[in-house]
């Protein structure tokens, strides 16, 4: 099996970043012929790669870090007054761990997410092949979350990775038609208390952006931390407010 300092990595042509406008952007990636070992990944994320599909990357861009990588530390997270009032909203849902596939059922709630919430972001227009591609396959322990109604219909799907001792929030898409019940939010807080329950030490978030409106919500779990310059460090409310 390939160790962390075996790995190959290779550096994409800049592009348009997809978080900053006017901005062009360059991401280094693993080799993806790469076998890795969850050992790795997770050292790899200690580092501040993420995964989309098969896919191991982070930001290599010359003259920008704003790309930073946020955890959350689960042990000492203490959910606010609007949180407890969303995960007791959804306290109705029927939760279930699953292995990630295709199905028509998954990829139609997908289809209608992205055609309704992200018509101007870089999964639209979505596709079957775009979905496996991007949720399905991965060469890592990954799973899906569904939450259900009582009625079993699915509103809401979250992307989970699993690293030898955090948990990474990958992605989360649900039906718009269930706004009011903050799905994304109580995705993330079901992540964080099924990451206590684990006993595991973090929920990765992957890459929070100062100046990018739709991360903000990011820094809304305390406490945190961000890798700034090789090193994580926790953040406070007083370091944010600067």
């Amino acid at each position: 099996m390939t160790q962390l300092a075996d790995l190959q990595f290779y550096s994409t042509p800049e592009h348009d970043c997809s978080y900053l406008d006017n901005t062009k952007a360059k991401t280094l990636f693993l080799d993806p012929k790469l076998i890795i070992s969850q050992s790795v990944y997770s050292q790899l994320s200690e580092l501040g790669f993420r995964r989309s599909g098969s896919h191991i990357y982070r930001p290599h861009c010359d003259s920008c870090q704003a790309c930073i990588s946020i955890r959350i530390l689960v042990d000492s997270f203490a959910p606010s007054n609007s949180q407890k009032r969303v995960f007791r909203k959804n306290s109705d849902l029927i939760v279930r761990q699953v292995e990630p596939i295709y199905s028509e059922e998954y990829y139609q709630l997908y289809e209608k997410y992205i055609n309704q919430r992200h018509r101007h972001g870089d999964m639209y227009p979505p596709s079957p092949e775009q979905f496996k591609s991007f949720l399905v396959e991965s060469k890592q322990q990954s799973l899906f979350i569904e939450f259900r109604l009582p009625s079993k219909q699915l509103i809401a799907i979250a992307t989970m990775d699993i690293f030898d001792r955090s948990l990474s929030a990958v992605y989360t898409f649900f039906d718009p038609k269930y706004a009011k019940r903050s799905l994304g939010t109580y995705a993330i807080l079901w992540q964080i208390f099924e990451t206590q329950h684990r006993k595991f030490d973090f929920l990765y978030l992957g890459y929070w952006v100062d100046n990018c409106q739709k991360m903000q919500y990011k820094t809304d779990y305390r406490p945190m931390e961000l890798l700034i310059k090789g090193r994580w460090l926790a953040i406070t409310e007083e370091t944010m407010s600067k």
